[in-house]
């Protein structure tokens, strides 16, 4: 029998990659359900990015196939480096602007995306493969 103690950086790491696994899911479910990927591509159209629909459903599909992927522990490395490349591009176009603040002393800020992209990063460094010396 292990220790549970022992083991209780990657059980922390299982937890965190779970979690954010479920929160990034409900970006890409709730924009597919809502109806939402045909005006976020608009959006993207708007603001210069050639084949804005197309970025928009590759987007919304990374987060529903990803975070099935990243919940069963497969590619996390890959995976979790592609969505923050997706929520840093975001987190420049959208919430930049905007200040720091989500909620509170400000509106639509930067906050939760540097946290996501945060956690994203120590699970691509957690789940990247080890080199030898």
């Amino acid at each position: 029998m292990t220790d549970f103690w022992a083991d209780r950086g990657v059980r922390a790491m299982l937890v965190l990659r779970l979690a954010i696994a479920g929160l990034l899911a409900a970006h890409g479910w709730a924009r597919l359900l809502a109806g939402g990927v045909v005006p976020f591509g608009a959006w993207l159209d708007s603001i210069g990015f050639p084949f804005g629909f197309a970025i928009a459903a590759a987007i919304t599909g990374y987060e529903i196939i990803g975070t099935v992927l990243l919940a069963l522990g497969r590619w996390v490395t890959w995976l979790a480096l592609g969505f923050c490349a997706i929520y840093a591009t975001g987190l420049v176009l959208v919430h930049m602007p905007e200040g720091w603040f989500v909620v509170g002393l400000g509106r639509n800020g930067m906050e939760y995306s540097v946290l996501l992209i945060v956690c994203l990063g120590c699970l691509a460094w957690f789940h990247a493969p080890r080199r030898s010396r």
